[in-house]
């Protein structure tokens, strides 16, 4: 399950830089901040409650 998430955020980290390095795809940069954000907090909540 880390090793899909890892995988997840390296896209999306992939996903914004396109974004903000082709000129009129910002919408890009903004949906791979916001998929990154929303991988990387399921990704705590999800190691949080496993230690349990």
């Amino acid at each position: 399950m880390l090793a899909i998430l890892g995988v997840l955020l390296l896209v999306w980290i992939v996903v914004a830089v396109l974004g903000f390095v082709i000129k009129g795809l910002i919408w890009l940069a903004i949906i791979g901040i916001v998929l990154f954000l929303a991988t990387s907090i399921f990704g705590w909540v999800r190691r949080k409650t496993t230690r349990r």
